[in-house]
């Protein structure tokens, strides 16, 4: 199982275990596996679907997976070559993006693996301004790991977009996870690790209401968010999970009293939708 090809502040990975007895098999998928929020994929991977659609907002991502499941040996050679200390972390941070896919995935997998936390932020002018984090992680990945990453990733569709035109391309049958970000226990996600800085209450009555149309179309979604009770009302209807543990609010840490909830309109009891 691929389980640690990328580090992603409110991943999923830890909680695997717990999410998968809510979550569909590979077997039991009677359309597509759909992440709008992809991010470090841990579930996508997890669940290792035979048809899928994975999207993200944030292009350099969806870079690297492009890299990777086009060019695996090629990225690693790539990523072997860039410098093993602080000032050459900052050499590659501070550069501009390169024209070539195969340099474009190696940069990301490199920026990753060596920033402060796996954080993934930009100032206002659009640049990666995360802090050198070390050289400790780098060399848990092999080529190898990026072999079997791209063969699962062989079998999806790789889109960079919103996660609107996703959901609402989705069609009876096709099974959607969600994993926005958001801010565990809060109502929104304010200049923070992520990407863009900002995921607001309005982007999650936005998302709420696409899943609720794409549920009314005959598939099916779970959803891990916010246990703000602001947030939980959204989704009126379905099935509300607390989860027991999870990375609370300090991106790295594990914490009983998580603030996040599973939502999904999908029962994995008998497979069937309730």
């Amino acid at each position: 199982m691929i389980t640690n090809f990328l580090r992603y502040p409110g991943g999923k990975r830890r909680m695997l275990a717990f999410l998968r007895q809510s979550l569909p098999t590979a077997t039991t998928l009677q359309g597509r596996y759909i992440e709008p929020f992809v991010g470090g994929g841990s579930v996508f991977f997890s669940i290792a679907p035979n048809r899928a659609l994975l999207s993200d907002i944030n292009p350099d991502l969806i870079d690297l997976y492009r890299g990777v499941r086009q060019y695996p040996e090629a990225v690693w050679h790539s990523y072997c070559d860039f410098g093993s200390n602080k000032a050459a972390y900052q050499q590659v941070r501070d550069t501009d993006r390169p024209s070539r896919l195969v340099d474009r995935a190696a940069r990301v997998l490199f920026l990753n693996r060596t920033c402060f936390k796996g954080m993934w932020r930009h100032n206002r002018q659009g640049k990666f301004n995360v802090g050198y984090g070390g050289q400790d992680r780098r060399w848990v990945i092999s080529l190898d790991n990026l072999v079997t990453v791209a063969r699962a990733l062989r079998k999806a569709e790789l889109r960079c977009s919103d996660f609107e035109k996703v959901v609402e391309g989705c069609e009876e049958g096709d099974f959607i996870f969600a994993d926005p970000p958001y801010l565990p226990g809060g109502k929104e996600l304010i200049n923070d690790h992520y990407t863009w800085g900002r995921f607001s209450f309005q982007d999650h009555h936005r998302l709420a209401a696409t899943l609720q149309a794409a549920k009314e179309r005959g598939a099916h979604w779970a959803l891990t968010t916010s246990a703000h009770p602001d947030i939980v009302s959204l989704f009126a209807g379905n099935e509300v999970i607390r989860i027991p543990r999870g990375t609370g609010r300090r991106p790295g840490a594990t914490v009983t009293d998580s603030g996040e909830v599973l939502i999904t309109s999908y029962c994995r009891k008998g497979e069937q939708a309730p």
